[in-house]
């Protein structure tokens, strides 16, 4: 059968058994808090992070209120790169402490933008945000119709976005390939930055390769600093406290919650497959973002949301979304049910598959909120 990398196909997916070294669906795995140390320790060693320091001091920009809600624009410095900008939503006038969500914004090839892509903090926002909301989000800021729900949500740049992005004027002129930033805000400009941003990929993998982390292992803990500092808050219920998003936001969904205990319910969304589906069918339609190397032979890619069992996950897929196989989707749902089926608390696994293309829109939303309402209201 055809596969992206033709007659070494088979054998290259038979090198990771299935289930995988240290797979709770395996024999042996003893108890879910003993396979989940065993299985988030390899896990945490595979990513290669680096420091990415304490928990952040934020400092708030701009106090916006718009429409119901009151928003904090906020900027903090980690150790190293350009200073990230974050937007911070809740209910206006609320008091006391509030369940608490990281929206994980996408990659959707456009790494000009990252938080503006989940919010809205005025009515004319950029054009070009308005169209993708409409693309991939049923026209909605998710990120303002979950806080308008009574949650504090936080939504930060991540690295290679937004605030985060490589700047043109920073890399070597060959790598720069001739691009400038003039007049930033132009769509044709952003255009340009998208695409010379999506050729760039693999040269800031292999770099980071280079330097002895990777690219999963930089944003997962700039993802848990942004979670310190949300935590931090004296408005939010640590008790209380989730993320989710849409593909590359999923993406960092998956690989937050299965680093991270203090995420007490997650929803993924268009972003859930097997490593077997990636390296056979898909791997040319992801971003460099996605892989670690190493870890597939002791965990499969939904193995690493698992590892947040017991808390609350659920999985939202499209099936004619055509960054994944259908039957690999169903055979990733199959593995994460066995797991929480397997822990004992299969009640909070959700797995749901919806009409259409690559997408969070307002039915998916809707099951996603009510579901962050069950675990973190509740």
């Amino acid at each position: 059968m055809a596969n992206n990398i033709g007659a070494y196909g088979e054998w290259a997916a038979g090198l990771a058994a299935d289930p995988p070294r240290l797979s709770f669906r395996g024999s042996g795995a003893g108890t879910l808090d003993n396979w989940k140390a065993r299985g988030r320790a390899r896990y945490r060693d595979a990513l290669l992070s680096p420091d990415s320091g304490a928990a952040p001091q934020a400092t708030v920009q701009h106090h916006i209120d718009f429409d119901g809600l009151a928003i904090e624009h906020l900027t903090w410095q980690l150790p190293y790169g350009p200073t990230t900008e974050a937007l911070l939503l809740k209910p206006a006038g609320t008091t006391g402490k509030l369940p608490a969500v990281l929206a994980l914004h996408d990659h959707g090839g456009n790494k000009y933008f990252g938080t503006r892509k989940i919010t809205r903090m005025g009515k004319d926002p950029h054009p070009l945000m308005l169209a993708h909301q409409e693309r991939y989000y049923g026209g909605f800021a998710w990120a303002n119709e979950l806080a308008r729900r009574g949650y504090v949500v936080l939504v930060h740049d991540a690295f290679g976005f937004g605030s985060r992005r490589v700047r043109a004027d920073d890399v070597s002129e060959p790598v720069r390939a001739g691009l400038a930033e003039l007049d930033p805000e132009s769509p044709d400009e952003i255009k340009a930055y998208n695409t010379w941003a999506s050729n760039h990929e693999h040269v800031l993998s292999k770099s980071l390769f280079c330097a002895g982390v990777t690219w999963p292992g930089v944003f997962v803990g700039e993802d848990q600093r942004a979670l310190d500092y949300l935590c931090s808050r004296p408005d939010v219920d640590t008790n209380r406290v989730g993320c989710g998003g849409l593909s590359g936001g999923g993406l960092r969904t998956v690989y937050l919650a299965g680093a991270d205990a203090r995420i007490r319910c997650s929803c993924t969304a268009g972003m859930m497959t097997t490593w077997r589906d990636y390296l056979l069918n898909k791997s040319q339609t992801h971003t460099w973002m996605v892989y670690i190397p190493g870890l597939p032979r002791d965990l499969d890619y939904p193995e690493i949301l698992a590892l947040n069992a017991p808390n609350a996950a659920m999985v939202l897929n499209n099936l004619e979304d055509s960054l994944f196989s259908v039957s690999e989707m169903q055979r990733a749902d199959g593995m994460v049910a066995d797991i929480y089926r397997k822990a004992g608390v299969p009640e909070k696994y959700s797995c749901k598959f919806y009409p259409g293309p690559h997408k969070f829109d307002a039915d998916m939303q809707r099951d996603a909120f009510s579901w962050f309402d069950k675990w973190l209201k509740g």
